[in-house]
């Protein structure tokens, strides 16, 4: 009893800064979200005008799906190469995955502003070479590649910790069994891997679909995402309510791909061996 008590003391800090910074937050944006802005009565007009975001919201899906995949095809084969080192190496390769994320997102984003903008160092090698000069930033690819940049840690790291707890016996017998290399990648490592790929989707799409300081900077006012409409909603267009509604939906949004990750992806032994 002594020991269940001292358990509930113990998690009184964690219940108070749930309550503090998340779930009253939550409650907030959805008394604005529920609520005309003049007479602060209940109201369902803020989630019906919602149909004029609707294209905006497929883009931002759309990009924060596409650096999602670049990401796990770029990542998977850094977690696997570095799964597959010596301990050491690992802590070395480990930590120089995560170092990018030591440094403020502003100023990685504003890094690449000063690499892809139209007298920027790429285009400035590129007229060294006496080769046209292309136009990078303010487009799509640049927002994608943003993307990309800065969450592509959040691929690797759940792949990796994956990945480097498969039972090396189960290859070996497979190999045993016959299997090619590439039979052994599509039936034994890549089934076995499976709740790290869901969760670092998981983990790259939920910031990439809510983000807005990577497609102002790289995209400019030709790309607008989500993020972008619910920052103008709360300031410049003066209407909290409206934003506060988009806000609801995209925290839905987050919901559900954070349910369907601890559904699928949660036991990282998990996985089936086709």
């Amino acid at each position: 009893m002594m020991k269940k008590n001292n358990s509930l003391l113990l998690s009184i800090p964690y219940i108070l800064w749930m309550l503090i910074f998340t779930l009253i937050p939550l409650g907030v944006v959805a008394y604005y979200a529920l609520t005309d802005p003049d007479t602060g009565a209940f109201t369902l007009q803020n989630i019906q005008d919602l149909g004029m975001f609707l294209p905006t919201l497929g883009i931002s899906t759309g990009y924060a799906l596409i650096s999602a995949f670049i990401c796990l095809l770029l990542g998977y084969p850094v977690a696997y190469y570095i799964a597959h080192r010596s301990p050491v190496m690992q802590k070395i390769l480990y930590m120089l995955v995560m170092l990018p994320m030591c440094m403020s997102f502003l100023l990685r984003t504003l890094a690449w502003v000063g690499l892809l903008e139209s007298n920027g160092i790429i285009n400035s090698l590129l007229s060294a070479l006496h080769l046209k000069p292309v136009t990078m930033i303010g487009t799509p690819a640049a927002v994608i590649l943003g993307m990309v940049y800065n969450y592509l840690p959040y691929m690797i790291l759940p792949l990796y910790a994956v990945i480097v707890k498969i039972d090396h016996r189960l290859i070996e017998a497979a190999e045993d069994l016959g299997c090619s290399s590439s039979q052994v990648f599509s039936r034994v490592i890549l089934p076995l891997s499976m709740p790290g790929i869901l969760s670092g989707i998981t983990m790259v799409f939920v910031p990439a679909v809510s983000t807005f300081y990577i497609s102002q900077k790289l995209g400019g006012t030709e790309t607008l995402l989500i993020g972008d409409v619910i920052e103008r909603l709360f300031k410049s267009a003066g209407n909290p309510n409206l934003g506060a509604s988009l806000s609801l939906v995209l925290m839905l949004l987050v919901f559900i791909c954070t349910g369907v990750m601890n559904r699928f992806g949660s036991d990282e032994e998990g996985g089936v061996v086709v």
